[in-house]
């Protein structure tokens, strides 16, 4: 009886034995299915989905600097504070260059005066020429009468020989006509004479008139000499205020009233949130199937319940390394294979950050959306 008690115990636990065995093999079989699912679908996102933690928000920073030397006279903002294009940020005292833009515009006002005399004097230069050109195609029109009639008088003159030969006139008639013929050559060489003086007159006059239009185009170029230095004196005077480049936020503020500048110093800068985009630094061996245009989600650190959206705009020439102040020179000492990292920048779409509360600096994390 005790045997068979034995026998029928140890087949019940035979039979507990195998089911606990057929259980722990399933539940087996269960986590390798599952494993090997989620294995799956992970090497999947992984495939089509490409993160980095290294990557930062970028944009554009507008650094304000004056462009002169100056004593500050009035500041119009504060840190933080939100400007729009055009505004004015601070304004230097101006009374020096207000000073130089007198000067620069009264020494000009000298020199455009010098002009008009110069002008003048060509005016009446050349009107002085019109009337000596005058004089001297009266002369010409003189000398042509006058030998009109040294020509006549030689006529009379060998006439009144013949006759004064043959006794047919007396000798007073012949002494006149000689006397005549005598007055006309003068007369001709008079105004030969006078002729050439004019011609001479007309020569200097325009020699003068030549030297005169000389310094009237000497004197233009001292007039634009003196207007460069009229508009530099009032640029540097618009210098001295000093507006916002572009709508955004003032930060980095390091000017007070009364402090006194030099040129290039910065006192500011402008940062529009407006124009902010995505520095992602990707592993080279990430970046096979990286392109231009593929979706991006990003999520930010200060905000870990808020996913941001955006696109791949462009992937840099050059790992990071490569533009750094020491590049590294593998060609020299022991070299070790480091994977590089690529910059990939990521614009944001227009409408995932209404608000800008993203600032520039902040840590993200970008997961690039790519085909399989």
């Amino acid at each position: 009886m005790d045997e068979i008690k034995k026998e029928g115990s140890q087949e019940i636990k035979d039979k507990s034995d195998k089911k606990r065995k057929k259980i722990a093999l399933t539940v087996l079989a269960m986590l390798v299915l599952i494993g090997a699912v989620s294995i799956f679908f992970y090497l999947r996102y992984k495939a089509t989905h490409i993160t980095t933690d290294d990557a930062f928000v970028e944009g554009t920073i507008h650094t304000i600097a004056s462009k002169v030397p100056g004593t500050v006279k009035s500041i119009y903002v504060n840190d933080n504070q939100f400007v729009k294009k055009g505004d004015p940020l601070l304004e230097l005292d101006p009374v020096d260059y207000d000073v130089k833009v007198k000067e620069a515009s009264s020494v000009l006002s000298k020199e455009r005066a010098k002009l008009v005399e110069i002008v003048t004097k060509i005016e009446a230069s050349k009107r002085q020429l019109s009337e000596l050109t005058a004089a001297m195609n009266a002369a010409k029109a003189n000398l042509e009468l006058q030998e009109a009639n040294l020509k006549l008088a030689e006529i009379d003159f060998k006439r009144a020989v013949k006759l004064y030969e043959k006794g047919a006139i007396p000798k007073e008639r012949y002494d006149n006509t000689k006397t005549g013929y005598e007055v006309a050559g003068s007369r001709v060489k008079a105004v030969a004479e006078q002729l050439k003086q004019a011609e001479m007159a007309i020569e200097t006059q325009k020699a003068l008139i030549q030297q005169v239009e000389a310094s009237r185009l000497s004197q233009l170029s001292v007039i634009k000499e003196k207007e460069a230095a009229l508009e530099a004196a009032e640029l540097n005077y618009g210098y001295t205020k000093l507006q916002a480049p572009s709508d955004g936020y003032v930060t980095k503020k390091s000017v007070e009233k009364g402090n006194q500048l030099q040129a290039s110093q910065p006192l500011m800068a402008i940062v529009p949130l407006g124009d902010i985009w995505i520095i992602a630094n990707y592993k080279e061996t990430q970046l096979e199937k990286v392109k231009p245009g593929q979706r991006v989600k990003i999520k930010v650190d200060t905000y870990p319940g808020k996913e941001f959206k955006g696109k791949v705009d462009s992937i840099m020439a050059g790992s990071g390394a490569v533009f750094s102040l020491f590049p590294p020179e593998n060609a020299t000492g022991n070299y070790v294979k480091v994977v590089q990292r690529i910059p990939v920048k990521i614009l944001l779409d227009k409408n995932t950050d209404l608000q800008h509360v993203l600032r520039i600096g902040m840590s993200v994390v970008p997961t690039i959306l790519v085909e399989r």
